[in-house]
């Protein structure tokens, strides 16, 4: 598994992450749980996202991973639920780290997130300070925050945060193009949650009310699924293949209960790895296809205009704003498909 630097944080990181949400389960076995989770580290995963708020993750990570420690790189989030303390307060900071290594059973979280506060809360001065101490005590590596938006746009330029952690994949791409170049700027480590777009592609029809619904929508209006096929890849190597190497991500985080999934997700990856040239493994169109109109409107389409059509505020995307912005690219590409077809031919 290809291992990245974390920034300038000093921490190296898989190009693949365990997200650790499922392990959380009650009603997953204890033995099936710490496999998994062993089989991650085993396969060359050694980082491991969890949260106050995955179930019993903390528990379960503590329980099966504490004897190896230092072979993998725990990553974590807070602010919340912790017991003797109120909700985003310092004391919520101080007294869920320290309550957190009792349940993980170690001495230090690598990379600790404030999760998805809104940006009123991550400026305020007392909380940061609480960050600020438990990194100077040693409990944590890494100050990070996990969410978007206008909060995630604060906590890159403020100076506070060596780390984010934020949703990168086909159908949500504001992140990836308007705000990691600056992170990356900074030094800043990046890890991509919802690779996979809570794999939204398996319902046939809208999922009302799921989860994946946003999303679902925006990979139809996006007209995805014709880019798959000329890609000549399944959805998962698809999403897969775009969120781990995006530029600017360290790390792509898929969460899974299924040690089956967790083996078939690396085969992916690293067969994209071994694919000569990252662009080739990144680009759902190859630069080498034909240059015709169609191909660069559907090129155009994932790099450009889904993170430009999107607002930061948005929680769904603009489609009739999307629809002109195509409509329009579509016309100059027909003005120019000729040129630049002829300036391939040999």
């Amino acid at each position: 598994m290809e291992q990245r630097d974390f920034g300038t944080t000093g921490l190296r990181v898989s190009l693949l992450g365990l997200g650790a949400g499922q392990i959380g389960d009650g009603a997953l076995s204890e033995d099936h749980a710490g496999t998994l989770l062993n089989r991650a580290i085993d396969r060359g995963i050694p980082l491991v996202d969890t949260a106050r708020g995955y179930g019993l993750s903390e528990e379960r990570i503590g329980r099966h991973l504490a004897y190896r420690r230092h072979d993998f790189i725990l990553s974590s989030k807070g602010g919340y639920s912790a017991d003797g303390a109120d909700d985003w307060t310092p004391q919520a900071i101080r007294l869920g780290i320290e309550q957190a290594l009792t349940r993980l059973r170690c001495d230090w979280i690598d990379i600790f997130h404030l999760h998805s506060c809104p940006a009123e809360t991550l400026r305020r001065d007392d909380l940061l300070g609480a960050l600020d101490d438990a990194r100077r005590d040693g409990l944590i590596r890494v100050a990070a925050y996990s969410g978007e938006n206008e909060a995630l746009a604060w906590a890159i330029q403020s100076g506070r945060f060596g780390s984010i952690e934020t949703s990168v994949n086909l159908a949500d791409q504001f992140s990836r193009r308007q705000l990691l170049p600056a992170a990356n700027d900074a030094g800043m480590g990046v890890i991509a949650k919802r690779p996979i777009a809570n794999a939204a592609w398996r319902f046939t029809d809208r999922p009302e009310g799921d989860y994946a619904e946003t999303y679902w929508e925006r990979l139809r209006t996006l007209n995805m699924d014709t880019i798959r096929q000329q890609a000549g890849l399944d959805w998962l190597d698809l999403a897969l293949r775009f969120t781990a190497y995006a530029p600017g991500v360290h790390s792509a985080i898929v969460g899974t209960a299924s040690i089956q999934n967790l083996e078939r997700n690396i085969d992916l990856v690293q067969a994209a790895a071994a694919v000569k040239g990252r662009t080739k493994a990144l680009l759902p169109v190859h630069y080498n296809a034909p240059l015709d109109a169609a191909a660069l409107a559907q090129r155009i389409n994932v790099n450009r205009a889904i993170g430009a059509l999107y607002t930061p505020d948005a929680a769904t995307i603009q489609p009739a704003k999307l629809a002109r912005g195509l409509a329009r690219i579509v016309e100059r590409i027909d003005r120019k498909s000729t040129r630049l077809n002829s300036s391939h031919r040999t």
